[in-house]
């Protein structure tokens, strides 16, 4: 029983890759069928266990009532976009973002529901670097705008360069990331090569000092709220 509630779990989560927009789409049909078997046997798992369990312990636990929601909120999505879809309506589906209940909630899923309390336990003890640390990219982000809003300088693309605040800001995040960071970088180097600094730093205070502080909350508070979890 467990191993086939998990292979349902994993079918019904792996319908977004095959469901539009998808890399590789099925017919409406095909994954709308795959869906429902899905939601029949959570529901039958879901009857199965009330039968073993206490009327009144059925219902008071809030795993059962979201597992209930769930399966309720995606059969109405799915008729409500079959029925636009059959009517040449452009909708979406968005009941996708409830299929992670199914693993979360179901008994079997004791240790997954076990690392989620974790993380979520750990969410507020990191509010305040996450604050610190916005609020140094806002910061950064506003002086780049002073130092190149009026520059008129332009990307490799021909685009304006630093000259939207809200741009700025994502830009900078993409930098934190290092993720194609010298795109970032090189109208502003190519223009002066002191302006090198402005990045240098900001590299050394978000990308080495911040991520690595956030890191190290992130890793001690969710080790110790794991810890009290298990009862160490």
């Amino acid at each position: 029983m467990r191993t086939a509630t998990y292979f349902f779990i994993f079918l019904n989560l792996s319908l977004a890759m095959f469901e539009e927009p998808a890399v590789y789409p099925l017919p409406f049909v095909v994954t709308s069928l795959v869906e429902v078997l899905c939601l029949l046997v959570f529901l039958g798992r879901l009857a199965h266990f009330a039968t073993v369990t206490l009327h009144n312990v059925f219902w008071k636990d809030t795993k059962n009532i979201c597992i209930m929601v769930a399966i309720l909120l995606s059969l109405v999505d799915l008729a409500i976009y079959g029925a636009l879809r059959a009517h040449g309506v452009t909708s979406i589906r968005w009941s996708r973002i409830v299929r992670p209940i199914f693993l979360i909630n179901f008994a079997e899923s004791r240790q997954i529901r076990r690392a989620f309390r974790s993380i979520r336990n750990t969410l507020p003890d990191i509010t305040y670097v996450f604050l610190l640390f916005m609020f140094s990219l806002l910061m950064f982000s506003l002086m780049a705008l002073k130092l190149f809003g009026d520059r008129n300088l332009q990307t490799a693309e021909g685009l304006p360069y630093f000259r939207n605040y809200l741009e700025i800001v994502f830009d900078l995040y993409v930098l934190v990331t290092t993720a194609n960071s010298p795109d970032v970088m090189m109208p502003a180097f190519d223009f002066s090569s002191w302006y090198a600094l402005f990045f240098i730093a900001f590299v050394i205070i978000n990308t080495y000092i911040f991520m690595s502080l956030f890191l190290a909350v992130v890793y001690n508070n969710y080790k110790k709220h794991l810890k009290v979890m298990l009862g160490g």
